[in-house]
């Protein structure tokens, strides 16, 4: 019988990878919720409120987690900034239109998805089930997140 192996090296790099990019998609959620304009502004100005919460509570449970497994989070501005696989972009107020938003925010929950799904793998191979579970609900809230803001923009689940 093979001893496991509980250090979970590539996990802990993952969960940081997800501490960045949750950090950055905040932000950039924030940065909707500020500039937006528009017919469906008092609709949309709330869910951000709500995509903010419900990140926040994902960024927590996996701050968490990778400490609970002996890493450590990045915790800073710079950090976040030096390993997001999201862009930074400075907006104005009229350079986009909602619909430009929420077609921004599908592409950045489609990139958060799919970091998830890597989470996923990269424990699985690690045999941390737990790490796997977390991720698999978080996989599926963002799902229904990229679900609902293509249906919005009037597109099925999987159209482009």
């Amino acid at each position: 019988m093979s001893e496991l192996n509980y250090n979970f090296p590539k996990t802990k790099v993952q969960l940081n990878q997800l501490v960045a990019d949750i950090s950055q998609l905040t932000v950039i959620i924030h940065q909707t919720h500020w500039y937006m304009r528009g017919t469906e502004f008092f609709r949309l100005h709330p869910l951000m409120d709500d995509y903010m919460d419900e990140l926040n509570e994902q960024l927590d449970q996996i701050a968490e987690r990778l400490i609970a497994l002996g890493g450590s989070p990045y915790g800073t501005v710079h950090e976040f900034i030096e390993n997001t696989g999201l862009t930074e972009e400075k907006v104005t107020f009229g350079q986009y239109t909602l619909k430009e938003y929420m077609e921004r925010l599908v592409k950045d929950y489609e990139y958060l998805r799919d970091q998830y799904q890597k989470t996923i793998t990269i424990s699985g191979e690690e045999h941390d089930d737990p790490t796997q579970d977390i991720m698999n609900g978080f996989k599926e809230a963002t799902d229904k997140n990229i679900w609902m803001l293509k249906a919005y923009l009037g597109k099925g689940p999987f159209d482009d």
